[in-house]
């Protein structure tokens, strides 16, 4: 099978296409056919190997010294069970489904094996492959920050860095949850996040949300770039700071996936996608999302 490998840190040209063997299933496993993949910030930051210098050692052993221990990259993905080992229940062959490997990595390929119980569920029926891929990054991370904060109907809720994967997804689900939104992000996506429901959007580059005299029951900093001490003023007394930054991995669950699923079915919120990349095309798509100029997600077709 055909996947892009990683078999140094570095610039997004040390990524290459090249032929592995096509995996099997284990008893326990299924076998899925990557029809659409994504880049996110995270495998950007795994192949060039950027961070904090506190967790610089710690990140180092665990994903390999010299090079990627895992060297295909790629945590989420959408495609069809192909085959199933023998003791699987869950899924059939032919059943449509999408998933996140988290840090296995491996979903930058034709193929990829997950355990039946892992995070994987069935695909939302009204969406494309491609639309399904985005999901699961962005959704599962917004959703365990916002549940983090305690987020409930009628909370004024801002989300800095609303227009990214994670962002775009915690606007869609704090409308969801019934809470007033403000969203915090550049001039040139203030429509989109309208679009997605925010109640208030906000231009960084014209107005200080912590300056103002409205105060927030949630901020959600969905980029880690902003800081609890900056913060501060705008929270109301018992208000929450939650950020993706330095707060712990986002929890992967396959009940997350499902809900997200409900979500999207219902049209309760929809995938963002700012662009489309094929398999081959994998660097180009590395270097876009290094510029932290993307909206939402950037996809990659790989049949």
């Amino acid at each position: 099978m055909k996947a892009v490998l990683c078999l140094k840190y570095g610039t997004p040209q040390v990524l290459s296409l090249q032929q592995v063997s096509k995996p099997s299933p284990k008893e326990n496993e299924i076998l899925i056919k990557i029809h659409a993949t994504t880049v996110t910030t995270g495998d950007v930051r795994v192949r060039g190997f950027k961070s904090p210098l506190l967790y610089w050692l710690p990140m180092r052993l665990f994903l390999g010294i010299r090079k990627p221990r895992k060297p295909i990259l790629g945590v989420e993905l959408a495609g069809v069970v192909e085959e199933i080992g023998k003791k699987v229940t869950r899924f059939n062959k032919g059943d449509a489904v999408y998933a996140m490997t988290g840090m296995r990595f491996g979903a930058h390929a034709e193929y990829t094996c997950l355990h039946e119980d892992g995070i994987v569920t069935y695909k939302p029926q009204n969406v494309t492959f491609e639309e399904a891929a985005s999901i699961p990054f962005g959704g599962t991370s917004a959703l365990h920050f916002l549940r983090k904060g305690k987020i409930h109907k009628g909370q004024n809720v801002l989300i800095y860095g609303a227009s990214g994967a994670v962002g775009t997804a915690a606007v869609q689900l704090a409308k969801y949850f019934d809470t007033e939104v403000t969203a915090v992000c550049g001039p040139t996506n203030l429509e989109l996040i309208k679009s997605l429901g925010a109640d208030h959007v906000v231009d960084y580059t014209k107005e200080d949300f912590t300056n103002t005299v409205k105060k927030y029951d949630i901020i959600f900093d969905a980029v880690g770039k902003i800081s609890m001490s900056k913060c501060q003023n705008a929270l109301k007394a018992n208000g929450k700071f939650v950020t993706v930054d330095g707060q712990g991995m986002a929890k992967e669950r396959t009940e997350d996936l499902e809900f997200l699923k409900e979500r999207i079915e219902s049209g309760q919120m929809k995938p963002v996608i700012d662009r489309y990349y094929l398999l081959d095309q994998i660097s180009e798509a590395h270097e876009y999302v290094e510029t932290g100029r993307k909206k939402g997600n950037v996809v990659i077709r790989v049949d």
